[in-house]
């Protein structure tokens, strides 16, 4: 049978989680019949797991784990958006997460290596999880965090996960932090995080950037001058200078000071960062294959 549809073979792929060639040949396969495509994909993906260990899988989702002074974000990527609500994939890095916690895995070989319920580790039940689902599953990093303080952990929206340990202050603190941190990711913690080669760079342009009238002030003036540009580009890089996503009224080293607290740790993932994604149309992308 020749005249599957482009449409069609989206809507098994959207279904499926499986590959665009794999859902053509399946409904090929199957006279058109998308349900028994489905079942025909199911039981020949295991077989295909190592092919796809070329695809680029940049979507996926961020968890957290913790337990008394303990806590991990792991990142487990798929390659598409709506494999990441998939009950299956989601089972699977909820419980990789737990695994990470629970075994002490620090790093991702270790990880992978780690007992898995049902699987003899974690790397192994992944594939199985590609047998399900269809497309290329990687358990890519986990983060740990241990600590005698405060741990606060925040997820948002399942793609950016951030672990933050304090010395002294409240678990309601350590979250706000950990949410503050997700919307602002500041690259620095502290003004002495800050590089040396940062501070001379903004100094240089600072100076370039001033008027002939400011740079003919006496030097000791055109150093304050420098010096109060290059503080508030400081603490508009570091966690501790800026405002309190929670209460803009103060910065985030307001809020630790109040409660006697200060930042030991702080652990931020995205889903897919540093992975190159190639941005394509999809349906067209289907319809050219269609045509191979």
């Amino acid at each position: 049978m020749s005249n599957i549809s482009a449409q069609l073979v989206k809507e098994l792929r959207e279904r499926s989680g499986a590959g665009m060639m794999e859902c053509k040949k399946a409904l090929v396969e199957n006279h058109g019949d998308i349900e028994i495509a489905m079942e025909w994909l199911r039981k020949s993906g295991l077989a295909k797991a190592d092919k796809k260990a070329g695809r680029v899988a940049a979507e996926g989702r961020i968890v957290a784990a913790q337990a008394g002074g303990k806590a991990v974000l792991v990142e487990v990527n798929c390659e598409t958006d709506f494999v990441t609500k998939n009950p299956d994939f989601v089972k699977f890095s909820d419980t990789v997460a737990d695994v990470a916690l629970k075994s002490g895995a620090a790093d991702i070989d270790t990880l992978k290596a780690a007992a898995y319920p049902g699987a003899s580790n974690v790397e192994e039940a992944a594939k199985a999880l590609i047998a399900t689902i269809g497309e290329k599953i990687d358990v890519r990093r986990v983060a740990r965090v241990e600590s005698d303080g405060t741990i606060g952990s925040y997820i948002h929206g399942g793609r950016i996960g951030v672990l933050v340990a304090l010395k002294g202050g409240s678990e309601e603190l350590a979250k706000g932090i950990a949410m503050h941190v997700a919307a602002m990711n500041p690259p620095y913690v502290k003004a002495e995080d800050v590089p040396a080669d940062f501070i001379a760079k903004e100094k240089e342009i600072a100076l370039a950037a001033m008027s002939d009238k400011e740079k003919a002030k006496p030097a000791e003036i055109l150093e304050k001058i420098v010096a109060g540009k290059i503080n508030k580009i400081v603490s508009e890089v570091t966690l501790v200078g800026q405002p309190y996503v929670l209460d803009t009224n103060v910065t985030v080293g307001d809020a630790l000071k109040k409660e006697g607290a200060d930042v030991a740790a702080v652990v931020r993932l995205a889903v897919g960062e540093g992975i190159e994604k190639v941005q394509e149309d999809y349906l067209a992308e289907v319809a050219k294959a269609m045509q191979v």
